[in-house]
């Protein structure tokens, strides 16, 4: 499936992909599958999800290696340093430095939640 999504993305936008776009496809597959197995576990179908896991872990074996959450809050300090943000309103601010420098090396909602956390600890002190 995800040799088809790269294929078809190519056909589509009538250009080769570089490693970076082959990169951000197959997050967007293992994104896909991931949120397949939440809908599957939901469901009571633990054989698909099993199924579903397997397609994750082997797709992830073509990604750059993942950020630890260790690595990811470390982005995000120097993040905050980096934009000045002081709030909840400058999130946007945050994830657009960091997108760049976490793309297809971390979930985008592991890299929200550290950011989101982040700014509630700003604001607290």
């Amino acid at each position: 499936m995800a040799e088809s999504a790269i294929y078809n993305g190519e056909k589509r936008e009538r250009r080769t992909y570089s490693d970076d776009d082959v990169a951000a496809v197959l997050a967007r597959e293992v994104k896909t599958r991931r949120e397949s197995v939440e809908a599957f576990r939901k469901g009571g179908r633990e054989d698909l999800a099993a199924k579903e896991e397997a397609e994750i872990a082997v797709l992830a074996g073509f990604l750059p290696e993942q950020l630890t959450e260790t690595q990811i809050d470390a982005l995000v300090a120097e993040a905050l340093a980096e934009t000045g943000a002081a709030g909840p309103r400058e999130m946007g601010k945050v994830m657009g430095w960091l997108a760049p420098r976490t793309r297809g090396r971390a979930d985008g909602r592991l890299v929200s939640q550290a950011v989101t956390k982040a700014l509630a600890e700003v604001v607290a002190s």
